[in-house]
């Protein structure tokens, strides 16, 4: 991985890095609780081909644990000035769960900044089953503890075979998540789960690809069809046996489905 750089936007330092050298640029968004290094399986592919920015969003990682309420348009102000540093005028853009909502929001108030669109296991078009269950994780969370809602989640994240056969990786998230701020994770979960661009998608207008776990409960197959259904011209993937952390699990079938969109030479030319 690139070495850890700092930029302050505001009152807020963000912990970035950027890999390869020479190739289009791609700025990763990564989700709720999460941190940078949750795109390294997917760097690692793709580096010879992209000049990639990673960074960890306010209130995580090694960003400033920043207090108080977060909004959407916050995290999409600082993913911009991330990548006015790193000199990308446009940019391919890929977001993961919050930060596929973070994409959305930045490619349908910033769309010429964007060269094509990756959304990776997120949400929009929720029915009311789906809002109601979201709003209780959410309540949730604010009763508990982000370790509680790790544990209440992990099979929700990972397929009990993976977790069967990499505890060191399950060992590593736990620990990772244990150093989350309780503050700061709530305050983020509250975008995810208050957070819908389901009747805005058919006004963005790049090329997009949109892909899902097949057993993912949270960011299902359903929602990754509307969202194809709604956004013109868009791609679809739903990968087989997965559920919502595919890029820990799969990066590499993340990273070729990427690579994939991103070079062909249909979405080059829009």
């Amino acid at each position: 991985m690139g070495k850890a750089l700092e930029h302050r936007v505001g009152e807020v330092t963000l912990n970035y890095r950027i890999d390869g050298d020479g190739g289009e640029p791609l700025v990763c968004i990564h989700g709720v609780g999460s941190y940078l290094e949750a795109w390294s399986g997917v760097v690692e592919r793709l580096k010879d081909r992209f000049t990639i920015l990673t960074f960890d969003l306010r209130g995580h990682g090694r960003s400033s644990r920043i207090k108080g309420r977060y909004e959407i348009d916050d995290f999409v102000a600082e993913t911009l000035a991330l990548a006015d540093k790193a000199g990308f005028s446009t940019f391919n853009l890929a977001g993961f769960s919050l930060g596929g909502l973070i994409a959305q929001r930045l490619a349908l108030t910033h769309l010429p900044r964007l060269r094509r669109l990756v959304l990776l296991s997120t949400v929009a078009g929720r029915t009311p089953e789906e809002r109601e269950r979201v709003l209780a994780r959410l309540a949730a969370l604010q009763a508990g503890t982000p370790s509680d809602h790790h544990n209440a989640s992990l099979s929700r994240w990972l397929t009990e075979g993976f977790q069967d056969a990499h505890p060191d990786t399950i060992a590593w998230l736990r620990a990772r998540d244990a150093e989350n701020d309780p503050d700061c994770y709530t305050s983020a979960y509250r975008v995810l789960a208050e957070t819908d661009f389901g009747g805005f998608l058919d006004q963005i207008r790049c090329p997009t690809l949109i892909a899902t776990g097949e057993d993912d409960v949270g960011s299902n197959p359903r929602m990754a069809r509307y969202m194809h259904e709604r956004i013109p011209g868009s791609t679809l993937a739903i990968f087989p046996g997965l559920r919502h952390s595919i890029l820990i699990e799969a990066p590499d079938v993340v990273a070729d489905t990427m690579a994939t969109f991103l070079t062909k030479k249909e979405a080059a030319d829009g």
